[in-house]
C-alpha cells in the first residue's frame, strides 16, 4: 500500500483509508462481525487509516467500540480518526443538533478514548460547525487536548474557508474531511484552494457517492428501511435515471481499462492531489480489497478529461436533505 502525507504537519497514512460508519448505521442493520472482519482485512492489505465518530454509535459508543476491538492487536500501527460536535441527547434531532461547547468536547474525548480502548485520539475532528460556539473556542479546546497528549491532530469536517482560516489561526488544522467525489464537487470552488494554501490535508468521505458509483445500485424504494438511500435525492425518480446514465458511461470507461467503476472513481480522487486520502466505507472484505486496489490504478489525462465530460458538475440531486446541508 502506498503512503500519503496529509498536509504539512506530517500525518502519514495509507493512500486509502476505511470509513466505518456503515458498520453500525445508515445502511441497514448493524453487522459487527462483518465490520471487524473487514477492518482486519484492511490492515492485512496495508490500510492504516480508520475513520469513526461519536455520531456513528448514536451516543452509545457502539461504532468506536467496534473499531477499538478490531484494532486492538495492531493499535500502534494505525491512525484512528474520530469526531465530536453533535448533540445526541434527543433522538429526534440526531444529525441536526450541535454541541461544540468546550466542556462537551472534553466529555466526548474522554468517552472516545474509553470506547476505543486507547490512550490517544490520532485525529479529533469537529464533525459539523456549531453556529452557537465560536470556532476559536473549539480550536483552543482541541489544542489543549493536544497539549495534554490526549489528541494528536486537530481536524474539521464540512467547514468553509472562513471557519478553516479562523480555526487554523488559533491551532493548526491538520486535516479537513468533506464529501468529495466525481458525484459531489462543491469543494472545488473555494474549499480545496483554502486547504492547499494553508497546508491542510484533505479526506474525502462518501467517495463512491454512497454506493451509487458501484455496480450494485437500484432505485430508492428498493432499499431496506433504515437505509439512507431511500431518501437521498440522488436516488429519487428523475435524478436516479440521470445519475444511472452517468455511471453507465463511467462503467464503460472503466471497462475499457479493465477495472471496475469503483476503482475508476477512487483513482480519480487520488489523481486530484497527492495529499488526498479517500475513506470509502464498506463492511464487505471482498469489496474492501477492490477499493484498496484502486491505489494502483493510473489514469491518463484523457481518462480524467473523459470523466469530467461525463460529470462536469457532479450528480443530479442534493447530497443531504436541506436541513442537514452544511452552509459554507
Amino acid at each position: 500500500m502506498q503512503k500519503r502525507v496529509l498536509g504539512q504537519q506530517g500525518l502519514e497514512v495509507s493512500a486509502m483509508g476505511l470509513g466505518t460508519m456503515g458498520m453500525t448505521m445508515a445502511y441497514g442493520a448493524a453487522d459487527e462481525q462483518g465490520g471487524i472482519a473487514t477492518i482486519h482485512k484492511a490492515y492485512e492489505l496495508g490500510v492504516t487509516f480508520f475513520d469513526t465518530a461519536e455520531l456513528y454509535g448514536g451516543g452509545t459508543g457502539s461504532n468506536e467500540q467496534l473499531v477499538g476491538r478490531a484494532v486492538k492487536g495492531f493499535r500502534d500501527d494505525v491512525v484512528i480518526a474520530t469526531k465530536f460536535g453533535f448533540d445526541l441527547s434527543d433522538p429526534a434531532k440526531v444529525g441536526t443538533a450541535f454541541n461544540s461547547r468546550p466542556e462537551h468536547i472534553r466529555e466526548v474525548a474522554e468517552n472516545s478514548l474509553r470506547y476505543l480502548g486507547t490512550d490517544r485520539l490520532d485525529v479529533f475532528y469537529q464533525h459539523r460547525v456549531d453556529p452557537d460556539v465560536p470556532i476559536e473556542d473549539v480550536a483552543g479546546t482541541v489544542g489543549e487536548l493536544i497539549s495534554e497528549g490526549k489528541v494528536r491532530y486537530f481536524g474539521l469536517s464540512e467547514a468553509g474557508p472562513d471557519i478553516i482560516r479562523r480555526a487554523h489561526a488559533v491551532h493548526p488544522v491538520a486535516v479537513l474531511q468533506t464529501e468529495y467525489s466525481v458525484f459531489e464537487r462543491a469543494v472545488e470552488a473555494e474549499v480545496l484552494p483554502a486547504v492547499r494554501e494553508l497546508g491542510i490535508g484533505f479526506v474525502p468521505y462518501s467517495p463512491l457517492g454512497r454506493g451509487f458509483l458501484t455496480d450494485d445500485v437500484k432505485p430508492a424504494a428498493e432499499y431496506a428501511e433504515g437505509d439512507m438511500r431511500r431518501f437521498d435525492e440522488r436516488w429519487q425518480p428523475g435524478n436516479y435515471e440521470k445519475n444511472f446514465a452517468a455511471v453507465r458511461d463511467l462503467t464503460a470507461l472503466a471497462s475499457s481499462k479493465g477495472i471496475p467503476v469503483t476503482q475508476l472513481a477512487l483513482a480519480w480522487l487520488l489523481a486530484q492531489a497527492p495529499d488526498i486520502v479517500p475513506i470509502p466505507g464498506t463492511r464487505n472484505p471482498q469489496r474492501l480489497a477492490e477499493n484498496v486496489a484502486a491505489a494502483e490504478v493510473e489514469l491518463t489525462p484523457d481518462d480524467l478529461a473523459r470523466i469530467r465530460e461525463i460529470l462536469p458538475h457532479g450528480a443530479a440531486g442534493a447530497r443531504y436533505p436541506k436541513v442537514m446541508l452544511p452552509t459554507w
